[in-house]
């Protein structure tokens, strides 16, 4: 349970960021504003890293990013600690079973938009790698959460 509500805390924190405008960001601005614990931390996890765009919010610090061609965003919290990277995927990435099970579960919906969490795997509470599928119909969006090797789960309605 305890790993659950961590899971679907930590996830809040990127799906809003993910799926929505952030409306408490205190500084859109470059390095300047950023720790310099960040910054090394950062310059260490994604070294060749390129176009780094800097945001500070009330609860985080994120940089947008290119790596190796592929638009990414990394967040860390206000101390210097790693709390995961995004990046939006293909549906067809995420794992098969999870794939009919969504067909199943939610047959009038289309998918939208597939994001991809990942931490380092340092907090053993937290699942290293979870996929985020936004699913839309007429007038409805949900996400669902989807974990290698486990179900699909109901995440949260965005509308």
């Amino acid at each position: 349970m305890k790993k659950l509500f961590i899971t679907a805390a930590t996830a809040i924190l990127f799906s809003v960021s993910a799926f929505a405008a952030t409306s408490s960001t205190i500084n859109i601005t470059g390095e300047e504003n950023i720790s310099y614990t960040v910054l090394n931390q950062f310059n260490a996890d994604f070294k060749g890293a390129k176009n780094a765009a800097w945001t500070v919010t009330k609860t985080s610090q994120k940089v947008k990013f290119t790596l190796d061609d592929v638009q990414m965003t990394a967040f860390y919290s206000l101390t210097g600690e790693f709390l995961g990277s995004t990046q939006d995927v293909a549906y067809k990435v995420i794992p098969a079973d999870a794939q009919k099970e969504i067909a199943s579960k939610y047959a009038d919906y289309a998918v939208n938009e597939v994001i991809k969490y990942q931490n380092d795997g340092s907090n053993p509470d937290i699942d290293a790698l979870t996929y985020f599928v936004d699913l839309k119909k007429a007038g409805s969006e949900i996400v669902v959460r989807v974990t290698p090797g486990e179900s699909v789960h109901f995440f949260k309605t965005v509308k």
